[in-house]
């Protein structure tokens, strides 16, 4: 066993499934055109895979493989879509499979170009290749001097054959036709980098984004200027035109703005601001269509119509995520398909483990917002709450009043949202008697039932709130509960017991009811999480010193102790069950607990710190949010659907780091997959036949085998139908036909000897069963196992029949019922099947059989 542990190195209880809560980064994305289908397609990257949505319903499509690395630029003709990997790029068909490779850079690719039948790949070492996509060889080589001509964007001129046309960051533009290798002209440009090129509907006319803010929109077949904008919001990140009869170009920033320049009037006719919380990373008009697609850094998918009067575009579509780190994630409800999840960008969402068209936004949280709708506010940034550091939720009353509540970072109020409604809540509770700036809240719950919520503040006080009305109900203690900040607060299934931990050390046990001190008890460091497990009534603490303690609240003892742990403990949660528990830390660590045996039965590190941690109601998934990412990871658990053989760690185990898992689910399956196979863990005990030669050893047969061998005649008798079997008033006659395809009538053979007996030779028709003979074989080599096999297949009235056949009189004979005998002799001197022996030799007996052979042997 010490073996096969020191060889396991993986998670044997959890197996990456999937992300979710990823949309989009600060890649561009790419639109294609199914002629087919007549439909739009975008596809937008996630890390190292990317997603297609349908543009009509903004619905998921399809999602690729997962690439090694996270992917550095994209790019797509009607059939494939190219994805950069470090100094490799791939071609994806179906929106899935890698179909060609592409190695031959040894800086990492930025610019994808595909061209025709070609594709043309830049690095940032300004080496260009052109590749031939079906043969992936390459065709041409380009080698430009970064001091002088550095790409920063390419660009394929509508109607220019062969020719491309690539910007520097110095500022210089050239356009080289790629058939003949040479280059046909360099346009001076504006003494400032060149960060987008795009077509414009007109020919020979482009649009070159500075890094200055100005747009250009420049005739290359003349190299001249016909217009210029300038936008205040630092460089040009993309550009598009409209090309549904309206002149209108729209001009991407790095502050999430997006500007409308009119070609006509030239001059700006509308802002889009706030667009995106971060940079524009690309926005695409759809062709003859006024739809603008957008997407950010700030993990959101746009969609843009443009119907109004005055040519500014409203959101028509999203799909967004969380636009920076989370802050705390839990499973929301029994069923276990939402997880809620609180971010440092002040939204708290909800995410479906099943569909994401399941997924709801309950927004911002604003200070009043009643102002907000009276005055008509558009941008909501100064009356926003600061982010969401704890929450809890209860769906129990979630259709008649609020069901989840919040603390926010620097905030002496506690909101209340509604989960139905999608929304921030009607009340913040807060005590009346404090000053807003002296205490923040730090620890909230809600009792099962829904009706109340317990605030805990850094000053130390525990105060109870009414969730229907939002009243103050009450606070523990006489002045206060903890004579320091409150670290953690719970209230037990019943509503009988409420629990508070203070950073003085102390753990206090509470009457809910009566708000009256039960039971205090010293801790030996101060708590940073605390986590109740209601249906078991087990308490959770992860102190500052990395231990973890665990207590009983009915016996108020301390049940369990583990260390471990090389940083601070983020997050806890319990197995449904509640005997697992599962620990996340700052050293990467993800540790699994048994809780009746206080051993650590799994752990696996990440490449990530994982934050928060939280497992399904169900038990099938573990849910992790980790430092830098933007998703939430689910991890399934493979004891529900494999056999896992559970051993404990010893105390210088070393894990393996394993990946977060990806937004495609066939990636963990296949980890899985890959994990199972090789696994030692995976031993399956295999029973003896007999223990021990001293010990008697059943058969495996059921009873119905043998347990009524001695009660057949009972049996028939209760069996036997109460009237006999009527005659049919006309029986048929059979004529005696001869076997065969074509039917023919038998006819008597004529006998050629006249004085033959007419009497029935019966020793010629008897025939001797396989058992007969298999019990006539045993007297000779004293072998037993093949007459006892086929006894054993055999049901009772059969058995009856083989051994009643044994007998002299009905075709047997002495010789037959003595190997009979040899062989129950046999079965007990091995001890084994040793009921069937009994029950055998017990009918053998009651046959007449025996009793002729009794009488035989008297006289």
């Amino acid at each position: 066993m010490e073996s096969a542990v020191e060889g396991r190195t993986a998670s044997v209880l959890f197996a990456g499934f999937r992300a979710l809560g990823l949309f989009s980064n600060d890649i561009p994305h790419v639109v294609r055109y199914n002629a087919l289908k007549r439909r739009f397609y975008v596809t937008t990257c996630v890390g190292k895979s990317f997603h297609t949505y349908d543009v009509q319903k903004l619905s998921l499509v399809a999602v690729s493989n997962s690439v090694p690395q996270d992917i550095c630029c994209m790019a797509a003709d009607g059939r494939l879509v190219f994805a950069a990997y470090g100094n490799v790029f791939s071609a994806f068909a179906r929106n899935k499979e890698i179909v060609h490779t592409f190695k031959g850079h040894k800086a990492e690719i930025h610019l994808l170009q595909p061209f025709g039948d070609h594709v043309i790949s830049v690095d940032t070492d300004s080496v260009l290749i052109i590749w031939h996509i079906y043969s992936e060889e390459e065709y041409l080589q380009l080698t430009f001097d970064k001091s002088v001509f550095k790409i920063s964007t390419i660009l394929h001129p509508s109607t220019y054959l062969n020719k491309v046309l690539l910007g520097s960051e110095q500022g210089s533009l050239q356009l080289w036709n790629i058939k003949s290798n040479k280059l046909l002209y360099t346009f001076p440009g504006w003494k400032v980098g060149v960060t987008a090129l795009q077509q414009a509907p007109a020919v020979d006319v482009v649009a070159i984004g500075l890094v200055s803010g100005q747009v250009v929109i420049h005739n290359i077949k003349f190299d001249e200027t016909l217009m210029k904008f300038h936008q205040d919001w630092g460089p040009i990140t993309s550009i598009s035109f409209r090309t549904d009869g309206h002149p209108i170009m729209a001009a991407g920033s790095p502050c999430g703005h997006i500007g409308l320049w009119d070609l006509e009037d030239k001059k700006l006719i509308n802002q889009m601001r706030n667009a995106h919380s971060t940079a524009i990373s690309g926005l695409t008009f759809l062709h003859r269509e006024p739809l603008l697609v957008t997407n950010g850094a700030d993990n959101a998918l746009r969609i843009w119509i443009f119907d109004g009067p005055t040519g500014e575009g409203r959101l028509l579509r999203l799909r967004m995520g969380h636009s920076a780190s989370l802050t705390k994630i839990r499973y929301y409800g029994q069923n276990g398909q939402q997880i809620l999840s609180a971010s440092q960008d002040g939204t708290l969402q909800s995410f479906s483990t099943v569909h994401e068209k399941f997924n709801k936004s309950l927004g911002h949280g604003l200070v009043n917002k009643k102002i907000v709708k009276r005055k008509g506010l558009q941008n909501t940034m100064s009356v926003r709450l600061p982010p969401i550091t704890q929450f809890a939720a209860e769906e129990a009353r979630q259709s008649d009043w609020d069901g989840v509540i919040a603390c926010h970072q620097g905030k002496l109020s506690c909101s209340t949202w509604n989960y139905q409604r999608s929304t921030i809540g009607a009340y913040f509770l807060k005590p009346k008697n404090v000053k807003a700036n002296s205490a923040t809240a730090t620890a909230v719950d809600i009792t099962s039932c829904g009706n109340f919520a317990i605030i805990g503040l850094s000053s130390g006080a525990v105060d109870v709130y009414n969730m229907q009305s939002g009243i103050h109900r009450g606070s523990f203690g006489d002045e206060k509960a903890h004579a320091g900040s409150v670290r953690g607060v719970a209230v037990d299934g019943l509503n009988q017991l409420a629990i508070t931990a203070g950073s003085e050390r102390l753990l206090k046990f509470w009457n809910f009811k009566s708000k009256v001190l039960v039971h205090s008890l010293s801790l030996d460091s101060p708590p940073n999480v605390m986590l109740l497990h209601r249906d078991s009534g087990i308490l959770g603490l992860a102190l500052d010193d990395f231990s973890i303690t665990v207590l009983d609240i009915e016996t108020r003892k301390i049940v369990r102790e583990f260390s471990g742990h090389q940083g601070q403990i983020n997050d806890m949660t319990f197995s449904p069950d509640g005997r697992w528990l599962i620990s996340a830390a700052m050293d990467c660590s993800v540790r699994t607990w048994d809780l009746p045996s206080g051993c650590l039965i799994d752990c696996f590190l990440l490449d990530s710190a994982p934050l928060n941690v939280t497992m399904s109601p169900t038990g099938d998934f573990l849910a992790t949010s980790h430092v830098d990412h933007l998703g939430i990871y689910l991890w399934s658990n493979i004891s529900l659907y494999s056999v896992v053989s559970l051993r404990p760690l010893p105390p210088d185990y070393v894990p393996s780091v394993l990946m977060l898992p990806g937004t495609c689910q066939t990636q963990g399956l296949e980890a899985l997959e890959e994990q199972i196979e090789p696994s030692d863990e995976m031993i399956e005990y295999e029973s003896p036949e007999q223990l021990n030669e001293q010990l008697v050893t059943l058969s495996l047969l059921p009873e119905s085998r043998w347990k009524n061998l001695l009660n057949l005649d009972v049996i028939k008798k209760k069996n036997k139908p109460k009237e006999p079997p009527k005659v049919p008033q006309s029986a048929p006659f059979f004529i005696p036909t001869v076997p065969g395809l074509v039917p023919r009538f038998a006819v008597p053979e004529p006998t050629s000897d006249p004085q033959q007996s007419k009497v029935v030779n019966l020793g010629i028709l008897a025939q001797k069963s396989n058992f007969y003979l298999k019990l006539e074989e045993g007297l000779q080599n004293n072998q037993y196992e093949g007459a006892l096999n086929l006894l054993k297949e055999l049901g009772p009235s059969g058995i009856e029949t083989e051994l009643r056949n044994l007998s002299p009189e009905d075709g047997g004979s002495i010789e037959a019922m003595r190997s009979f005998l040899s062989m129950i002799g046999v079965m007990l001197d091995r001890k084994r099947d040793f009921e069937l022996a009994q029950a055998y030799l017990a009918l053998f007996l009651k046959c007449s059989c025996c009793i002729w052979l009794v009488g035989v042997r008297i006289a």
